[in-house]
């Protein structure tokens, strides 16, 4: 299958297109390489996925209307995976109107790009932060009483509802995931046990917003590919998956994994809670077992490890 992977040189992306090329697809890669955090870390990865296999990759803005057209136009694609957004909840409180453009227009301008070109499926990589203090824990699909509390969350959203509209108008055959709180190797160095491992290795602070009882599904990076393979195997006109673990940790049984995994302990700078940041996220993951076959395996302890183990051996790159 012709696959064209946006967003595919950072962290969910490239293990997603390593994983893609060994299973025998041809893949296409589209990243703006912006500098939300070093370019060349996502470079890095790219030589990753170059091990695992040919990849074609554009340097591109996926709101540039122009330049992914005439990528869409370079081949025939059989399926969009759509990973490229500006990501973070607190960055995008900062700037609502750059998480727009990127996340809601980039997302119109591929499934535009769907429809004039024929290309049949689009899979969307969504967020559990739609599901803002959500009415029922642990968060289903089903639960419609959605209020995002992040401009980031309610670009997400939108981003679902534009593709069930392009699904309902033109027959694009769409599937929304879900992702609750990827982590594992490549991880962004702005994500809280990426930064967390570095302050903790380097014997500073770490900044712990809150009393650290709120929780996080913790879900490894292989175990999310595996649920985005399963929905581009699945045929429906349209549907909402959540990826996670269902076995959500809390901040502070977090920090002691790390601090275990590392052999060293924290120093900890209690700070307010932050805006924007839920309580606690907790997928119900029953729909996706049951339609896509989704079976997490691995245990959080476990990815720690094999996190702290990427982290020892990677070269440093610079970033944050």
């Amino acid at each position: 299958m012709a696959i064209l992977v946006t967003g595919g040189a950072g962290f969910i992306g490239s293990h997603l297109s390593e994983r893609l090329l060994r299973e025998g697809h041809e893949i296409t890669i589209v990243d703006e390489l912006n500098d939300f955090y070093s370019p060349e870390r996502k470079r890095a990865n790219l030589e990753c996925v170059r091990q695992a296999g040919p990849v074609e990759f554009h340097e591109a803005d996926i709101g540039d209307e122009e330049a992914i057209f005439a990528i869409g136009r370079s081949r025939r694609f059989e399926a969009i995976v759509h990973l490229a957004a500006r990501a973070g909840v607190r960055p995008s409180l900062d700037d609502p109107l750059l998480y727009e453009r990127a996340n809601v227009r980039g997302t119109t301008v591929l499934l535009e790009m769907a429809r004039r070109l024929a290309i049949p499926k689009f899979v969307f990589a969504s967020s559990s932060s739609i599901y803002g203090v959500a009415n029922r824990v642990p968060f289903s699909e089903e639960d419609t009483q959605n209020l995002p509390i992040s401009p980031y969350a309610a670009t997400k959203l939108a981003g679902e509802k534009i593709c069930y509209t392009y699904s309902h108008l033109f027959g694009i055959r769409a599937i929304c995931l879900r992702f609750f709180t990827v982590y594992g190797p490549r991880q962004r160095p702005d994500l809280a046990i990426h930064k967390f491992t570095r302050l903790i290795d380097e014997g500073r602070p770490i900044p712990v917003f809150g009393d650290g009882t709120s929780g996080r599904d913790y879900t490894y990076c292989d175990d999310t590919v595996s649920g985005i393979l399963a929905a581009l195997r699945h045929d429906c006109a349209y549907d909402i998956f959540n990826l996670g673990n269902s076995h959500p940790v809390s901040l502070n049984e977090m920090i002691a994994t790390l601090e275990e995994a590392i052999g060293k302990k924290a120093l900890i700078e209690r700070l307010p809670d932050q805006p924007g940041d839920v309580p606690i996220t907790f997928a119900d993951i029953s729909k996706a077992e049951r339609i896509l076959g989704y079976a997490p395996r691995t245990p959080f302890a476990e990815g720690i490890r094999s996190f702290v183990a990427w982290y020892r051996t990677v070269p440093a790159v610079p970033g944050p």
